[in-house]
């Protein structure tokens, strides 16, 4: 990698920490507290959420009839989810350790804590759930797979693709076979570091 494209990559990542600060500035009025992986609000923050929870009949009205008759099917796709999550625990425990990897800690992406705001009704909370479940596992999966990927084959892609994930800027370029062995361990290196 040149110097002038990693020049490049640490103000993209500078930029990134910049916005999320920005963000987290914006953000700052919502004042809550994490205990012990609960969240809690005060009482008159909480009591203002309270009031605008929508009603469960009225929410039910409101639901167009498409949505509620493919939920069955959205929810459905908890349980191959639930199987695939299975599958990654022992392909983590089998692989990672073989190969000496970091292991991911799940519980950084599969994140519960929408249930804590007041202003969802129980039916709003369940879908919440379902999509910190389903996301995060997606994003766990891709992680682990990132970083088999980084070992196995660290060559990017000729054609433009959507997702790039953490790891894909230092890939190898498509085609340059120039010191491909040497800066394939040393990725491989990378991996067991990371």
């Amino acid at each position: 990698m040149s110097e002038k494209i990693k020049k490049i990559i640490e103000e993209i990542e500078a930029l990134e920490e910049k916005l999320k600060q920005e963000i987290e500035e914006q953000e700052s009025h919502i004042i809550y507290e994490i205990k012990n992986g609960h969240i809690t609000f005060e009482k008159d923050i909480f009591d203002q959420q309270r009031e605008k929870m929508k009603n469960i009949l009225n929410y039910l009205r409101d639901i167009p009839f498409f949505h509620l008759i493919s939920s069955p099917l959205i929810y459905l796709m908890i349980l191959p989810a639930m199987i695939f999550d299975v599958m990654l625990f022992f392909y983590q425990q089998v692989i990672f350790r073989i190969y000496k990897f970091k292991f991911i800690k799940r519980s950084e992406y599969i994140v519960f804590d929408r249930h804590y705001l007041a202003y969802l009704n129980p039916i709003e909370k369940l879908n919440c759930l379902y999509c910190s479940y389903f996301n995060g596992l997606m994003h766990y999966a891709s992680e682990i797979s990132a970083k088999t990927e980084l070992y196995f084959c660290p060559i990017k892609h000729a054609k433009k693709i959507a997702y790039k994930h953490q790891y894909y800027k230092d890939f190898l370029a498509y085609g340059d076979e120039h010191d491909f062995q040497e800066k394939f361990q040393e990725l491989r290196d990378k991996v067991r570091k990371s």
